[in-house]
């Protein structure tokens, strides 16, 4: 690629502003996407990305300003006009971040849907299905294109997505948290892919909270603060703690707290013995004592969230046996989510969108949810809900326009406050949080950091299931480690290290089998995250 088609401008935007009703959201943006550049979107949650990247894709209209896009000519166009299907029209591809997949269809007809491969009479599937499975390829994917979407797991239907880009002849693509529901493997050929692009002449647009991400694949970085532009800035200008100074306006010179040391002789307040999820043939046992946080680590895939919705209810064990679970010394069978409530556990899920808030409710009402059983008789004490609503804004920092808003429109870190003000309001003394930074900004992550912190210094006791290896450390006392089903090992001390944690989250080591260690696995012994 030459170096003058490496700066073509291929869209930008001026003076953009935003508002929804009287609130603008948006002030005066002025930003520019070059071919062959990757430019990075950095912002806390709320800064503003989601909404610009919906105005640059159609999706939004902007309420002043000037969108312009470069032609083949050269030739710089005003767009009056502008909506979703000139956008993929024109070349502008959103990948995003909740997707956009006909969960009936199959993948091949995802792939090419609005874009369909037509025979004489009726569509030429036999085409479509071939040539997704050389986009597929290229992602070095093994999903059956012939597959139906809705059976597909996360991360599938996330390439898939990027598949549909590639079918489209992208010409600038937007990619919005596009590896928040990737492994590190996936997320490595997803890179491979955008340098690909890059090298084609793409525009790329890549949002993501993970940092040494943008540090890794960016050429341009713009950071928004509140709707403003903080700066435009080359990428090798910026340091991972500048980045997170410009998004946040302070200092973070502390992303992780002081987490309280784990008293001595701590009492046992939940207990699992013997626990055998399907498909599996050893059973697993676990300890969480009062005030500690244990952190459950492995790959995706490896049965961290199984064993808990296990525990809870929520998934049946292998042949109706699940082992048994104690809860201060007393034997339970928690058979949903209120029995464990009622036994002062508190579960805080993954998929906050999917199932965790009413996207589609109040905020308010959202809040009081799980904890109906404390405001409520006959009716409910709609005082003391306001009362403690208020109370939980202060606290958990839930910033928002308009308290009358419903939940889908606070943005994913506001949304997980709420979230963990809602469960926290049942007063649990024993919570089980499943990735509870997902898709956060950094601001928002040091918050709920210090938010857990406190918890355990209060003597609450925590279960941390994360697929973020620093955070698992930066937070637990111990660490139990899942492999395929099956607890490989509870690392506690000197052990909590990236790469002992990685030795028995692949397999190589278990501590629950007499079993020496493989023969090659000196040589293995470099295992980077890439292979997380």
């Amino acid at each position: 690629m030459s170096e003058e088609s490496h700066n073509i401008v291929t869209l930008s935007v001026k003076n953009l502003h935003k508002s929804f009703g009287p609130v603008e959201v948006l002030h005066g943006l002025d930003i520019t996407l070059r071919g062959g550049e990757v430019h990075a979107i950095l912002g806390e949650n709320g800064a503003g990305k989601s909404t610009l990247v919906k105005i640059l894709s159609g999706f939004e209209p902007l309420s002043s300003g000037e969108l312009l896009l470069t032609k083949d000519s050269g030739e710089a166009e005003l767009l009056t006009e502008w909506n979703n299907e000139l956008a993929e029209r024109a070349g502008v591809v959103l990948i995003h971040q909740e997707f956009n997949l006909a969960e009936q269809l199959t993948v091949a007809e995802n792939i090419f849907l609005g874009n369909e491969i037509k025979g004489r009479l009726f569509l030429n599937k036999r085409a479509m299905k071939r040539k997704a499975k050389e986009y597929l390829d290229i992602l070095r994917s093994e999903i059956d294109p012939e597959a139906a979407v809705d059976r597909l797991a996360v991360s599938a239907k996330q390439m898939v997505e990027i598949a549909k880009a590639q079918a489209k002849n992208a010409r600038v693509l937007i990619l919005d948290e596009p590896t928040a529901v990737l492994t590190q493997q996936e997320s490595q050929v997803l890179f491979e892919l955008i340098e690909r692009f890059r090298q084609d002449g793409v525009a790329i647009v890549f949002i993501s909270h993970k940092l040494d991400e943008i540090e890794q694949i960016a050429d341009v970085i713009t950071i928004l603060r509140d709707g403003e532009m903080v700066g435009s800035y080359p990428a090798t200008e910026l340091s991972k703690d500048d980045m997170a100074r410009l998004m946040v306006g302070r200092e973070l010179s502390s992303l992780f707290p002081e987490m309280p040391a784990l008293p001595n002789k701590a009492e046992v307040v939940l207990k699992v013995s013997d626990l055998l999820l399907p498909g599996n043939s050893k059973s697993s046992s676990f300890e969480l004592h009062k005030g500690e946080v244990l952190g459950f680590s492995g790959l995706v895939g490896s049965g961290r969230t199984a064993v808990m919705e296990t525990v809870l209810g929520l998934r049946k064990p292998a042949k109706a046996n699940r082992g048994s679970i104690e809860v201060r010394g007393e034997r339970v069978d928690l058979k949903q989510l209120s029995s464990a409530r009622d036994k002062g556990i508190a579960y805080l899920t993954k998929d906050r969108k999917g199932s965790g808030l009413l996207l589609e409710k109040g905020l308010s009402f959202n809040f009081s949810l799980f904890s109906l059983h404390k405001i409520s008789r006959l009716l409910i004490d709609t005082k003391s809900e306001a009362i403690a609503f208020e109370k939980a804004i202060k606290t958990f920092d839930i910033r928002m326009k308009d308290k009358s808003i419903v939940a889908g429109n606070l943005s994913g870190g506001n949304q997980q406050k709420l979230l963990l003000a809602k469960i926290l309001e049942a007063q649990p003394s024993i919570i089980i949080i499943d990735e509870p930074t997902r898709g956060i900004d950094i601001g928002t992550k040091s918050q709920i950091y210090h938010f857990i912190a406190q918890l355990i210094a209060s003597g609450h006791s925590l279960i941390l299931i994360s697929s973020d290896i620093t955070e698992i450390i930066g937070l637990s006392h111990r660490v139990a480690v899942m492999y395929h089903g099956e607890l490989s090992g509870v690392l506690e001390g000197d052990e909590l290290e990236e790469h002992e944690i990685m030795r028995y989250a692949t397999g190589l080591k278990n501590k629950f089998q007499n079993n020496e260690p493989r023969k090659n696995e000196s040589e293995t012994s470099g295992i980077s995250n890439a292979q997380a």
